[in-house]
């Protein structure tokens, strides 16, 4: 009976797939009419200059950054679902996710991008004057460099597996009369 309950629980993790699929799905929604609020006072305002472009190159990049974390709610939400609820989802060669490690892997190289592009609008909107932007940098470099390393060895330690897995599967049997 405890093994049925436990094993019906993992329908469970439909809330959290619920939820992060809303929460990427509203976010998308917000920043296409983010987009379209930019363009229309773009044109309404008329300022076509220097200052009026780095302000407007902002705000797209500003949306860029919610566009990812949208990504990265979509991709979570994706991902458990495969995990837990259906495996046979029909999903891209580069999104299918065979374990908890995949998903990780997923939504690193998401964080690497969005932690990029923060920093970028952060450039962006830099002054000149606070010198707090070198060691935004330096940290966010720090972080990216982490990440980046835990990527590499993750990838290098996955294809050494596959490696010796194939390598395994591939050798004749030895038998013994």
């Amino acid at each position: 009976m405890l093994r049925n309950i436990l094993a019906g629980s993992r329908f469970l993790v439909i809330i959290a797939v619920i939820g992060t699929f809303l929460s990427s799905v509203v976010l998308f929604i917000y920043d296409a009419l983010t987009v379209i609020n930019i363009i229309i006072d773009m044109f309404t305002h008329g300022l076509f200059n220097t200052a009026e472009g780095k302000h407007v190159s902002v705000e797209f990049i500003e949306v860029i950054d919610l566009f990812l974390l949208g990504t990265v709610l979509y991709i979570v939400s994706l991902g458990l679902y495969e995990l837990f609820i259906d495996a046979s989802l029909p999903m891209p060669k580069w999104l299918v996710i065979n374990d908890l490690d995949d998903l990780k892997e997923k939504l690193l190289g998401v964080i690497i991008v969005l932690l990029a592009v923060t920093f970028l609008g952060d450039v962006v909107n830099w002054d000149g004057k606070d010198i707090s932007i070198v060691a935004l940098g330096v940290a966010v470099g720090l972080v990216l460099f982490a990440l980046g390393y835990f990527l590499h060895t993750r990838l290098k330690h996955h294809q050494a597996s596959h490696t010796d897995t194939a390598a395994t599967s591939s050798q004749p049997e030895n038998h013994q009369m």
